[in-house]
């Protein structure tokens, strides 16, 4: 786990202190070396942040160059299966001179160009330059859970990272509106949109090729493509064949010369991740939690139940509203664009205890969207179901007196021709709906939701639910929160259920594999309860999340009075100032579901402050 940073001019020399400059910005990526390469005309530059998993020593520092000095690499991340790779290039002639993962990687591209990423099994962003050819590649992992941003004019290519090395290259008042509203709709700006028009996030699965005469970008994975015409049904041989597929994903990455540890919620997704990790292990793991002082948020106490079964080392934090509140003000620092999942806070703190004892760390991310674990999967077949029916449920619901009720209303208030999976991921998150957006903002274009490609079996309305946050969700908010939240911490979080055989397996499971009976994850669950008593999870689904809406109204009001004011309102064009002063007013009067729509307000406009 590192960080990346490259300058490539067609025209002008690469300055070495703008490189350094960059690669400074992002430093909390890896404080164990520094790197910079300029060639010798001077029309690349490459910089390397490293912090240190595998292969210690400095003969693993980057930029790493070819032994016959042609070649040049920047890399972030982890090739798992870097060793089978490189006994295959040893069969071919090639000697190698570290232990590294790196060196795996620049001498298979050596050997096999571009097409040596469809025989990775990692997660990774990574630039090689070719001297001789003075040609540029950067490549990003399948699922896209490392970040590469990059900016291009056709004559200058700035990339990173992180959008703070790029950033000060730019025009940063020149904002993308597409952007704008992804955020607002979304609660993250998803690929390849970035906040502002001059940068791009490269998508996942993808790579940029640079040369004297061309800037492509290509597709080498698409999610889209690995769903096949028939599903496998047979429940005994699924789980066998899933468990068999979990214990390598697990056994690749506790490949470590670092001491490491699990992220631990008392949850199915990370729980099974755990209990895996500790079956491999010969020594007990390090596990660790984080719980709330407000009980009905705290679920900590289940994952030391779990702990205390499988026999790990756990350490947990219980968090107060003060723990949070001065953290809020660092999100934009972090994201360095508008990002409103505020479960990056915990995951920040239970970043920062994790780094005190390992350097490394186990993530149950991608357990839901694989699995059907969210409550949007029913809201699709239901929605379909009551298509017809939907001015009616929402004018009754609206109407109630509960407010339960009043938030349910909001699920049926869709047009005829809407982009459903966009809808439901809008309102059950409590960001704003199609309807919601126009009503509070003046934004000169429509709305464009974020669509699928075709796929080569027809999806069931919850797969498609699924297969949408699995594709943009995951990459745009979940990985991106957990990426940020541990590098500021100098921390590698490795993602277990999300090796792409998984997903790939996955996405041809029959839908009942996935919800049986009303019961959510259902497969995954089974592979769970052979290490766990299944006891232990007969409880709702509460996720990571904060008590944000007790804490805005509360103890975090002096935030939604700063931010969320008439003055400050109208600093920004695309606020209908009214409509949003009046749904401040008609939250702090009990609608308190839309305590969410004013987080977005109040992360952008800190943002927009910084």
């Amino acid at each position: 786990m590192c960080g990346i940073t490259g300058i490539i001019n067609r025209r002008a020399k690469v300055e070495i202190s703008q490189l350094s400059k960059m690669t400074d910005k992002i430093a909390h990526r890896g404080p164990d070396a520094e790197g910079i390469f300029v060639n010798q005309n001077k029309t690349c530059g490459l910089g390397h942040r490293r912090l240190s998993i595998l292969d210690l020593s400095d003969a693993a520092n980057q930029p790493m160059h070819s032994k016959c000095g042609n070649y040049s690499l920047v890399y972030n991340g982890e090739l798992y299966n870097f060793k089978e790779i490189r006994e295959i290039l040893k069969s071919e002639g090639v000697e190698f001179s570290t232990s590294s993962d790196t060196e795996v990687i620049l001498e298979s591209f050596i050997a096999w160009g571009p097409k040596c990423v469809d025989r990775f099994n990692g997660m990774f962003a990574f630039a090689v330059w070719n001297e001789k050819e003075e040609e540029l590649f950067i490549f990003r992992d399948r699922l896209g859970i490392k970040p590469l941003y990059y900016s291009w004019d056709e004559e200058t290519l700035y990339f990173s990272s992180e959008l703070k090395a790029i950033a000060p290259f730019i025009d940063q008042k020149n904002w993308d509106e597409a952007a704008i509203q992804h955020y607002f709709r979304l609660g993250y700006i998803p690929a390849p949109h970035s906040i502002y028009k001059a940068v791009r996030k490269l998508e996942e699965g993808s790579y940029i090729q640079l040369n004297k005469s061309d800037f492509l970008i290509k597709n080498y994975w698409k999610l889209e493509e690995k769903v096949q015409k028939v599903t496998l049904s047979d429940e005994n041989e699924a789980k066998t064949q899933y468990h068999d597929l979990l214990k390598s994903s697990v056994e690749y990455r506790l490949q470590s010369d670092v001491p490491f540890g699990v992220f631990l919620s008392g949850g199915i997704d990370s729980s099974t991740v755990a209990a895996v990790a500790q079956s491999i292990s010969d020594q007990p793991i390090s596990t660790f939690s984080i719980g709330f002082e407000e009980a009905s948020f705290n679920e900590s106490e289940y994952a030391r139940k779990v702990a205390d079964h499988l026999g790990t080392k756990h350490h947990e934090f219980v968090l107060s509203h003060k723990d949070i509140q001065d953290l809020i003000p660092e999100i934009p620092k972090w994201y360095d664009e508008p990002f409103a999942d505020a479960s990056a806070l915990p995951t920040y703190l239970v970043s920062k205890m994790a780094s005190e004892k390992v350097t490394m760390v186990l993530t149950g991310d991608g357990g839901d969207e694989q699995f059907m674990g969210y409550g949007m999967y029913t809201w699709a077949d239901r929605l379909t179901t009551l298509k017809t029916l939907r001015w009616f449920l929402k004018t009754g619901l609206s109407l109630s007196s509960k407010v339960n009720n009043q938030r349910a209303s909001q699920y049926f208030d869709f047009k005829e021709d809407e982009h459903l999976p966009s809808h439901i991921f809008s309102v059950d998150q409590g960001m704003y709906s199609a309807r919601s957006l126009k009503k509070h903002f003046t934004f000169t274009e429509d709305y464009s939701p974020l669509l699928l490609g075709k796929t080569n079996r027809r999806l069931l309305v919850s797969e498609s639910q699924s297969f949408h946050d699995l594709k943009f969700y995951l990459p745009g908010d979940l990985l991106t929160k957990v990426d940020r939240a541990t590098m500021q911490n100098s921390l590698e979080a490795r993602v277990p259920l999300l090796d792409h055989r998984l997903v790939e397996f996955s996405l041809n499971l029959d839908e009942k594999l996935k919800r049986k009976n009303g019961d959510s994850k259902y497969l995954l669950k089974q592979v769970l309860y052979d290490y766990v008593p299944k006891e232990l999870f007969d409880r709702p689904k509460w996720g990571f999340g904060i008590p944000l809406n007790l804490w805005l109204s509360n103890e975090l009001k002096p935030l939604l009075d700063k931010y969320v004011n008439q003055e400050v309102l109208e600093k920004y064009d695309f606020y209908k100032v009214d409509e949003v002063l009046e749904l401040k007013k008609q939250y702090l009067g009990g609608k308190t579901f839309l305590y969410n729509q004013l987080w977005l307000i109040i992360m952008f406009n800190m943002w927009g402050e910084r």
